[in-house]
């Protein structure tokens, strides 16, 4: 065994037992390599990445390419996800290289930590072919390489508003009806008519970017918006991406058809769509699709995801036994013999052949369309279910990741809020993050300040600015379902340490690391969104709920200045900035506050909740004592009702009835 045996994580587990002598990132490696002169070697991965899996047995379990590595370099493995910050900076300078990014991440890196060389997968011969090259440029073209080094470390660290031209004015921070209408011209123009989503393969399901597309159509009201969505959705719960017999979506579909999944299934995509299709399902399901997407999901979430000591696990596998997809797909007679006299109907409905519609004569579980006897296939599903749960399953990433684990407890949250219900679940590992992945430290003037720890296994590393959002979130989520004013405390302490331990207030924007955190060869910004929103529009969409339930108008004005940098972009390119144009929706619909206070605050705050429709519209309730500022004065000692709209109050009401009337 390697150095890496030591380690907690899955992914840097599974790479143990190499004849590679693995580092993992740390002072030892890294002094290694300065004392000897050695080329850094630094390979990201994560434990549910097939192609990691295919370099790692092509390459690394290799004893002829070991022995090269070893003689050559330092080699250290890192899991990005327990280390995305180190991802985030040799991502980009792989992309500043010209060099298509993606994962297995493999770089070439001086002695001191600047990279020069770099690029994703290889098979054995190209890998064997790269080290040498590299090897005989460090040791006949020195001079030359450091200069490379020092030119890619010069353009990770140039500012974010340099590179990309935003905040040189100062634009509103609301969207004119026209900018709304460019908006969806731009984003229609790449709509796939055809298949749903967007005209690109693979496909990605992209949540915060349909979460977006569902808000415009309903501000805007048009209608080819709204009949996309809804096809896209559609198409991603029927296609293979969905898991039909388990629950939970797989990371993309390799084809454009949504047929043919990449296994793999992460905490954070089932996250985000279960928030996004139960907003979708408040106001249209399809034949009750989204409601059995997401209950079918949840189920896959206890029955797989859970974990006894609180949280949830991080990921599943793509592969089993070796082969990508293999728990998740069927051969015609492993069907037959699972269904006995329900095969016929299943088999005929999802086209299983012989031959297979995929690879090796197996078959992926994907319709064109609801089967009319939709019942009777549910059932076959369940069946099937049985017999796959005597198959070996996909290897399970046993990382709690605050973040992830956050993004589902708003899931959950979002589950709860359309159909109602218990929200035990949500309170519960909300309960776990707030109280065992948090810890006191002092700031240099020796107040207390929350911190947040991103946990791997047993192993905790201090949160990212991502932990700080998702958490901040979830814990107004948890307020507006529960009307608990402690989760709108632990929001406030959150938002206090991140402006104080990541903000930058030349650019108006957030680090992704902590004040003090490890200094790598650049401090980076998260801005542009992606199949999960960027750092930044988190944190401003978390500080916009956190100011305005709180009443803490700094939050609220910080988020609105956040964006309204970002706003020229947002324009020239929504796709790619989603969550932005999302927090910039929410700034310009109205804002209403929905006050009820006296003994059935819970009932009518709920009855309320139902009827509203805009998430720019927050509900509190209270009895008699709140210490929250939007109840002064506020008790009247008997159910009362005040709806206040852009800070502008109604005269208040005190039957339901005309509560409801007037929302």
């Amino acid at each position: 065994m390697n150095r890496l045996q030591y380690e907690t994580s899955p992914y840097l587990l599974q790479h143990k037992d190499n004849p590679v002598h693995w580092y993992a990132w740390g002072n030892e490696a890294l002094e290694e390599a300065r004392t000897n002169d050695k080329v850094i070697l630094l390979s990201i991965g994560y434990s549910a990445c097939h192609w990691c899996h295919v370099m790692e047995h092509e390459c690394f379990e290799d004893r002829e390419v070991a022995d090269f590595m070893n003689a050559h370099f330092v080699n250290i493995k890192v899991d990005r996800e327990e280390r995305p910050d180190i991802d985030q900076v040799y991502m980009e300078a792989l992309q500043n290289m010209g060099i298509r990014g993606g994962w297995p991440l493999n770089v070439f890196l001086l002695p001191g930590g600047e990279p020069f060389y770099g690029g994703t997968y290889f098979p054995k011969g190209r890998w064997m072919e790269v080290m040498a090259g590299v090897v005989q440029v460090f040791q006949h073209r020195r001079e030359e390489v450091e200069e490379s080094g020092r030119s890619f470390v010069n353009s990770l660290n140039t500012r974010d508003s340099d590179k990309y031209l935003f905040g040189k004015t100062s634009d509103s921070s609301l969207y004119t009806k026209e900018e709304l209408s460019i908006i969806s011209e731009k984003l229609a123009k790449d709509f796939d008519a055809e298949d749903g989503g967007m005209q690109r393969a693979p496909k990605f399901p992209m949540p915060a970017l349909w979460n977006m597309i569902r808000r415009l159509a309903g501000l805007t009201g048009d209608p080819y918006l709204q009949e996309h969505l809804e096809f896209t959705l559609g198409r991603m719960v029927l296609g293979g991406l969905f898991d039909h017999v388990g629950g939970g979506w797989t990371r993309y579909s390799v084809d454009s058809y949504w047929k043919v999944p990449h296994f793999e299934k992460m905490l954070y995509d089932n996250a985000q769509l279960m928030s996004l299709y139960a907003a979708a399902a408040a106001r249209s399901d399809p034949q009750g699709l989204y409601r059995w997407a997401v209950d079918l999901t949840y189920a896959w979430l206890l029955r797989e995801m859970n974990r006894p000591k609180g949280g949830f696990f991080s990921a599943l596998d793509a592969d089993s036994e070796g082969e990508e997809g293999k728990f998740y797909v069927w051969t015609l007679d492993e069907t037959e013999k699972a269904l006995g006299a329900d095969a016929a109907l299943f088999t005929g409905e999802y086209g299983i052949v012989k031959e297979g519609n995929w690879e090796n004569g197996n078959n992926i579980l994907h319709l064109e369309h609801l089967p009319a006897q939709w019942d009777k296939i549910r059932e076959s599903h369940e069946k099937l279910l049985e017999a796959r749960q005597k198959r070996v399953s996909p290897g399970l990433d046993n990382k709690v990741l605050t973040s992830w684990n956050a993004l589902m407890i708003s899931g959950l949250a979002e589950r709860s809020r359309t159909w109602g219900g218990d929200y035990t679940l949500a309170s519960e590992k909300l309960a776990y993050l707030n109280r065992n992945l948090t810890f006191s430290c002092r700031n240099e003037d020796g107040d207390t300040a929350l911190g947040v720890f991103h946990q791997a296994g047993e192993r905790k590393i201090p949160g990212f600015l991502d932990d700080y959002a998702a958490l901040i979130q979830a814990n107004t989520d948890m307020y507006s379902l529960s009307l608990e004013e402690h989760y709108l405390e632990t929001a406030e302490q959150l938002c206090w340490y991140v402006l104080a331990n990541f903000y930058d207030p030349d650019e108006g924007l957030f680090y992704y690391t902590d004040v003090e955190a490890e200094k790598l060869i650049s401090r980076k910004k998260e801005l542009f969104d992606n199949v999960i929103p960027s750092s930044n529009s988190m944190m401003a969409k978390s500080l916009y709920f956190a100011g305005r339930y709180t009443g803490r108008t700094s939050y609220t004005e910080i988020a609105r200045q956040m964006f309204a940098r970002l706003k020229p972009l947002t324009l020239q390119d929504p796709q790619w900035l989603g969550n932005w144009v999302d927090l910039g929706l929410l700034l310009s619909a109205k804002q209403v506050e929905v006050v009820v206070t006296g003994p059935d605050y819970r009932e009518w705050v709920r009855a309320l909740q139902k009827q509203g429709t805009s998430a720019a519209t927050l509900y509190f309730g209270a009895d008699n004592a709140s210490s929250l500022p939007v109840f002064e004065n506020r008790f009247t000692g008997k159910n009362t009702v005040y709806i206040c709209e852009d800070y502008s109050c109604r005269r208040p009401v005190f039957t339901l009835e005309e509560a409801l009337a007037g929302e």
